[in-house]
């Protein structure tokens, strides 16, 4: 984003990182709101949409090529009244007009460019243009005034088309084909990823190649519920291979986006938090499944970035990192052979370059993405010298890498976004034992219920430079209680399930669908759009449809609440003829899907907080895979037992901890002998069937 032209636009008035970087564009833009509809109407004007999101690189460079341009922008703001809008701050219009973008050309992507009529209705979608045509793009200058011409002189042709097409797009993100679920779609899941596999590299498919972590984490359930041994296999192997690629940031952790390549080497650089998020979550639950350290080790370099990179001192995390730094894609990221040896020294340097692929020619551009493609993570984790010497090196070059120009920081919280991450953190501190991570957790969570809620109690979705704004969307409500979820079997502080349980009660009355069933994207107390769309596909991020359904599943496991389960069992129903078609593509949901169709496993705690017999049990819990499993801890207080009415009566036995387990629906007898509970816990279900 460039302030030559010193002007600035009505964005400068926003908080949004992305329209900040238009603010001082000579496109006279326009954020999403009444004031640009009726310029619109007044003036007989069209509508150009354009939406992105602040760590997009494509989204930079048509704002360098067109956005920037003078000529461009006397076209615009002659025969168009322009609005931009962060994809992130209303992923409810991103949604709507991607899934028109989708319908008229067959793909979709960012920047999302819209015509619209003054109604909001679209008659024309695109994604990036050049200002002149090349790569096989039409240029955008030609392009508005062909859209011009066509709206001064076949405006019937052009309001008829909106029409059909609104019609169209309004079926298409409302179709929940309803049908029963069979049991059978589980195991067609995994024969499809399965199918999709690649067994060099790991990760599904070709190129360019997306980490999908609710993938692997269904096949690591999958495996939990049926013994398949390649379900794990594919698991492992895409962590590894995930890992060893440039995809992750070897000198200072994270992982980026996407590899635009098949073996994980060329990453797509900007990290978004989600990403982060859930594939910690992957890592996590395939150490518990393995045993192995490996992934263990990865969860907590995720977290050393996390915690040192993207958390506010006030709390929450920032939304991402920019691919960019200074105009140029992976230029904070890439080195080459003399810098490092002038960092390093000759030796180091060398030995450096051989593990982590840093070549004379590059792999990168003439410049080399630090990578383990090449090495045995098996070999180098035997030699605890080699691996404690290279880390320094890492150290070393990290510290030099800092004096660089950074990548762009986008520091809005999003409510969605922190849930994911509060899960993660969360999770990480029970399984790993770490105190900080959990502490991160809480934080997030205060956070949000201090800063993101409004004055009626309604969750709020964006947090920026002192403002919270917009009403939150189905994935902020279902993110969110995730988190809580897997806050409070971190803690076991009643407040977070209190919470959790409150915050679904009111999911159920903003989103659902009375007459079809299902949740909107959007409340009903929200902006109405052209449409009112529902999700189930889990895409970057699972839907909120789908972790709505398994949270509502784990609540009613937890409290006993038949009216959640029955909430949840619905929605197998109403989508299901959906995911049915291509369940690859609902992997979430198949989790949940699956942890309804697996044998309950009901486990209470009853214990001292703090004594060391209770300690003993939770941590016996905390080091096992245990997807299909409820915990609840009962430590006699009368919060818990208003929200969990059943544990009243199953409290400890002879002072000293006591473990009750139910499953499918019948009791083990109390427990206070470990190697019992041990052997319980140990119990094997296969999936049941019908």
């Amino acid at each position: 984003m460039t302030t030559n032209h010193r002007v600035p636009n009505r964005l400068v008035k926003e908080k949004s990182p992305y329209l900040l970087q238009h603010a001082y564009n000579p496109v006279d833009w326009f954020p999403w709101g009444d004031e640009a509809f009726v310029k619109a109407k007044a003036e007989d004007k069209p509508i150009f949409l354009s939406i992105g999101y602040s760590t997009c690189h494509w989204c930079h460079v048509m704002e360098r090529e067109s956005f920037e341009d003078a000529e461009v922008a006397e076209v615009l703001n002659r025969y168009f009244v322009a609005i931009k809008v962060d994809r992130e701050e209303r992923p409810d219009i991103d949604h709507i007009y991607m899934s028109f973008c989708q319908a008229m050309t067959g793909h979709g992507g960012w920047p999302l460019t819209v015509i619209l009529t003054p109604d909001r209705r679209p008659f024309f979608a695109g994604t990036y243009f050049p200002k002149r045509s090349k790569y096989g793009h039409p240029g955008l200058m030609d392009l508005l005034y062909r859209i011009w011409d066509a709206w001064k002189n076949r405006r019937d042709e052009l309001e008829k088309s909106s029409i059909e097409i609104t019609q169209a797009v309004q079926s298409s993100v409302l179709d929940s084909t309803q049908d029963q679920l069979p049991q059978e779609t589980i195991h067609d899941a995994y024969k499809e990823l399965k199918h999709f596999f690649d067994p060099v590299y790991g990760g599904f498919g070709k190129a360019p190649k997306f980490p999908t972590p609710h993938h692997l984490s269904f096949l690591l359930r999958y495996y939990a519920a049926t013994g398949e041994e390649e379900a794990l296999a594919m698991v492992e192997k895409t962590l590894d291979g995930m890992y060893k690629g440039g995809i992750f940031d070897h000198i200072g952790f994270g992982f980026a986006r996407y590899s635009t390549d098949q073996k994980w080497l060329v990453p797509h650089f900007e990290k978004m938090l989600y990403d982060n998020a859930l594939l910690t979550i992957a890592y996590l639950e395939a150490f518990q499944a393995t045993g192995n350290y490996r992934y263990a080790e990865i969860a907590e370099k995720v977290f050393t970035y996390i915690l040192r990179d993207m958390s506010p001192v006030e709390g929450g995390f920032y939304s991402a990192e920019d691919a960019d730094a200074e105009g140029i894609e992976g230029k904070f990221y890439v080195f080459d052979v003399q810098e490092v040896k002038e960092v390093l020294g000759e030796e180091d340097g060398q030995l450096f370059c051989k593990y982590y692929d840093i070549q004379p020619r590059g792999n990168f551009e003439g410049k080399s993405i630090p990578n383990l493609i090449g090495v045995s993570l098996a070999d180098l984790e035997k030699d605890q010298e080699l691996k404690e010497r290279l880390s320094l090196c890492r150290e070393k070059l990290y510290h030099y890498r800092e004096q660089r120009i950074h990548p762009y920081k986008d520091d809005k919280i999003l409510t969605a976004w922190n849930g994911l991450m509060i899960a993660a953190a969360a999770m990480a501190g029970r399984i790993l034992d770490n105190i900080a991570y959990i502490h991160a957790a809480k934080k997030a969570a205060g956070f949000i219920m201090n800063h993101l809620v409004n004055e009626e109690g309604r969750l709020l979705a964006r947090y920026r430079d002192g403002e919270a704004a917009y009403l939150a969307y189905i994935d902020d409500y279902a993110f969110f209680i995730w988190g809580l979820i897997e806050l409070y079997e971190a803690t076991f502080e009643t407040i977070y399930l209190e919470k959790a349980i409150g915050l679904t009660r009111d999911m159920i009355h903003l989103f659902w669908d009375e007459k079809e069933g299902g949740f909107f994207l959007y409340g009903k107390d929200s902006e109405p759009l052209i449409v009112r769309p529902k999700e189930i596909y889990d895409g970057a991020t699972p839907s909120g449809n789908s972790v709505a359904t398994m949270n509502m599943l784990r609540l009613a496991r937890m409290t006993g609440d038949r009216e959640l389960e029955e909430k949840a069992m619905a929605q197998f129903y109403i989508f299901g003829g959906n995911v049915k078609e291509n369940p690859n593509a609902y992997t979430h949901f198949m989790m949940a899907f699956l942890f309804a169709n697996m044998p309950t496993k009901q486990v209470v705690i009853a214990g001292e907080r703090g004594k060391e017999d209770t300690k003993r049990m939770l941590a016996e819990l905390d080091r096992r895979f245990l997807p299909f499993a409820t915990v609840i801890f009962n430590d006699g207080a009368e919060a818990l037992h208003r929200l969990v009415p059943f544990v009243k009566n199953q409290g400890r036995i002879g002072n000293t901890a006591t473990a009750y387990i139910c499953e499918n629906f019948a009791c083990n007898i109390p427990t206070s002998d470990m190697a019992q509970f041990t052997k319980m816990l140990a119990a094997s279900h296969k999936l049941k069937e019908r």
